[in-house]
């Protein structure tokens, strides 16, 4: 079973996933959805029938003391859909402070046009929220 990480945003919903193995993060796409989650809930109504998910990670953004941030808020009514949806699934989340860091500092070192960056830096962050919750379960 694989595990599929979510970096959610207002505009935009970056998605990474494990190899068949649960060894590797990869990157799998950037949804664009302006707000929409149906369209989000869709897309992961086909992704769910491609591959074989047994684990929901969603990146939780918290300020630099710990505290929630106003979109935790807006994050946990998107969770609340993904557990009313797929509660057969096992759907938790990852503190991702940083990871949108980490990503531009990882897009600036392979030197990615800043034009490109816009389209994956989501799908970079997911990858980092999904290898944190792979860490911390080893």
């Amino acid at each position: 079973m694989r595990i599929l990480g979510i970096d959610y945003g207002d505009s935009r919903v970056g998605l990474a996933i494990t190899d068949p193995l649960g060894f590797t993060a990869q990157g799998l796409e950037t949804i664009t959805h302006n707000g929409n989650d149906k369209f989000v809930l869709r897309r992961l109504d086909e992704i769910m029938d491609q591959y074989e998910i047994g684990t929901i990670v969603v990146g939780m953004p918290f300020n630099m003391d710990g505290t929630k941030t106003i979109r935790a808020e807006v994050t946990e009514k998107f969770l609340h859909k993904l557990k009313c949806k797929y509660n057969k699934i096992k759907i938790e989340t990852i503190d991702e402070r940083l990871t949108t860091v980490a990503a531009h500092k990882t897009m600036n070192f392979l030197d990615i046009n800043k034009h490109k960056k816009r389209g994956i830096v989501d799908t970079i962050s997911a990858v980092y929220i999904l290898e944190t919750y792979m860490n911390k379960n080893k």
